[in-house]
């Protein structure tokens, strides 16, 4: 479905990127708010991927999935957002500015403030594996990894939250 709607895009139909817009929107603006920590940063970073999605629709491969180029694209946008924040904003302020965000429901919760303490290299892919059910091939294509390294940084990041959520493993150790 994306496939013919990207080749509608690409010919100028701006009813068929209103339509992609729409179903992408929501989703994306979660995901670009777990990667960035910031409503503000994730707004931005959404609407310059939507904007780049149009502008390059002609680039898309039809012979691939659609959402994986997109989140690739999201993700690459959230990183630039997140750079340019840290140049323009001295680190007293900014913590300032983090304390005044509006929180979402779901950031009270135990799992969410576990996950946002995670460094970037397990957040995201954590992000994309258990967020978005993405494979672990398509997660390493996405962040240019290779599978054995994402494969690490996963484990790593479980392990991670599991020690901030005080849990233990279940089942047996052996």
């Amino acid at each position: 479905m994306e496939q013919a709607r990207m080749a509608r895009i690409a010919e100028g139909d701006r009813e068929a990127f209103r339509a992609l817009y729409d179903d992408y929107f929501d989703y994306a603006l979660r995901t670009a708010n777990l990667v960035t920590r910031n409503a503000e940063a994730a707004k931005d970073a959404v609407q310059e991927a939507f904007l780049r999605v149009y502008r390059h629709s002609g680039q898309y491969d039809p012979a691939k999935p659609f959402k994986p180029w997109f989140y690739c694209i999201l993700l690459r946008e959230c990183c630039r957002v997140i750079e340019k924040e840290k140049k323009t904003v001295p680190y007293g302020e900014r913590l300032d500015h983090i304390g005044t965000e509006q929180r979402f429901p779901e950031a009270e919760t135990d799992i969410y403030a576990a996950l946002q303490a995670l460094d970037d290299k397990y957040r995201v892919p954590f992000i994309l594996k258990y967020l978005h059910d993405y494979s672990e091939k398509e997660i390493a294509d996405i962040l240019e990894l290779n599978v054995n390294t994402l494969k690490s940084r996963l484990l790593k990041g479980r392990e991670k939250m599991r020690k901030s959520l005080g849990g233990t493993f279940y089942g047996s150790e052996a």
